[in-house]
């Protein structure tokens, strides 16, 4: 079949790769100058640095069969994150862990005194948390909430925690441990050359063609046999309905002779710093030696038409706009919503490529039976 996939990110590079492996010819377009989405990585032709164009990221996975496909098509160096704070005029250890206990509150306790200590400063009332404050102030206490979740917080959402759900902190964890790596996952790791030549890698197959620069026009869907969208939800249907919320990030990008921060990631989290973090991009590359630097300071803000979408809010307005959207999708024959802005969902990389993957066995299995392929493979609500 002929297959048009708009967007030259994850989510369409790997169903493109599997469906011309099963004997499929695929036309992929983007309208940006490069492949790889959001996790494009480009060498800084000064200092040498690969640097992550639109901001870090760091592949992190428990899914064996997810970790294997990305090193067909890259070598994968081992990175472990480790975030530090700066709040109240000295840095800290993230996630909070057992050194950052001690720091903070100038104490020596260990892991059982530790928990104790946490849970008795903690608002045990807080039975049910509905709010990302009460989540916080339940788990953690008001010194550490106001120490180094509330500002920050407020600064990358742009309103009060109050306004947002518990269920953001619970991607947070506590620990009682010294353990500073921010995630738990048995596989984590930076692929050796970068993220847009390991989508090239997977783009790489002769029923591919890769037209960049390249708009989505109506009447390109009727010169295939399928559409699959990573592109905005809202966006395909030319925002008829309104605008789906999100935020997104302004860089302020610049160059230090040397090591400027220590390390990969620092947050601000006192509230009358503007930047949320900096990041310092030769640090994502450990294995590699740069006497220069590239940073970036991150501001976050309300994204505006033509800004690029990074987070997609998701609050009471958002979903009940994203309930409309998605009824208008499935009622919309012959195209597909995948991805992270296609079903208005905040995705790491690997559930990406899960999604992905099943997304493309999906349409193997049933387009020889002429059946009809849904409009999300995933449900976006």
């Amino acid at each position: 079949m002929r297959i048009l996939l708009v967007g030259a990110g994850l989510s369409g590079a790997v169903i493109g790769r599997q469906l011309a492996e099963a004997g499929h010819d695929c036309r992929i377009i983007d309208a940006r100058p490069h492949i790889a989405g959001n996790c494009h990585t480009d060498r800084d032709a000064d200092t040498g640095v690969m640097v992550h164009v639109y901001g870090p990221h760091i592949f992190h996975t428990d899914d064996q069969g997810v970790w294997d496909y990305v090193n067909r098509f890259a070598q994968f160096m081992p990175f472990q994150n480790r975030v530090k704070t700066t709040a109240r005029g000295r840095v800290y250890s993230l996630p909070i862990n057992l050194l950052t206990i001690n720091q903070f509150f100038g104490t020596t306790l260990r892991p059982d005194e530790a928990r104790a200590f946490i849970e008795s400063r903690a608002d045990t009332s807080i039975t049910e948390p509905r709010t990302f404050e009460e989540q916080a102030l339940r788990f953690v206490g008001p010194e550490l909430y106001e120490a180094f979740f509330r500002g920050y917080t407020e600064k990358q959402w742009g309103c009060s925690p109050t306004e947002l759900p518990a269920a953001i902190l619970k991607r947070l964890p506590v620990r009682f441990t010294y353990d500073d790596n921010y995630f738990f996952h048995r596989f984590q790791g930076m692929p050796r050359d970068g993220y847009t030549a390991m989508v090239a890698e997977i783009l790489d197959h002769p029923r591919i063609t890769v037209d960049l620069d390249t708009a989505y026009a109506p009447g390109m869907a009727e010169a295939v046999d399928h559409v699959f969208w990573s592109g905005p939800l809202d966006g395909y249907f030319d925002y008829r309905l309104g605008r789906l919320g999100y935020r997104t990030l302004d860089f302020e990008r610049f160059t230090h002779q040397g090591d400027y921060q220590g390390c990969a990631v620092m947050n601000y989290g006192d509230r009358d710093v503007p930047q949320t973090r900096i990041t310092e991009h030769k640090h994502f590359s450990p294995w590699e030696q740069h006497e220069g630097s590239v940073c970036y300071r991150e501001f976050a803000r309300q994204a505006e038409p033509g800004d690029t979408h990074y987070y997609p809010i998701r609050l009471v307005e958002e979903k009940a706009l994203l309930a409309q959207y998605v009824d208008l999708a499935r009622s919309t024959p012959g195209v597909t919503f995948v991805g992270r802005l296609g079903t208005y969902r905040y995705l790491d990389m690997d559930v990406t490529i899960r999604e992905a993957l099943e997304t493309a066995t999906r349409f193997i299995r049933v387009a020889p039976a002429g059946d009809q392929m849904p409009a999300f493979v995933q449900d976006p609500l």
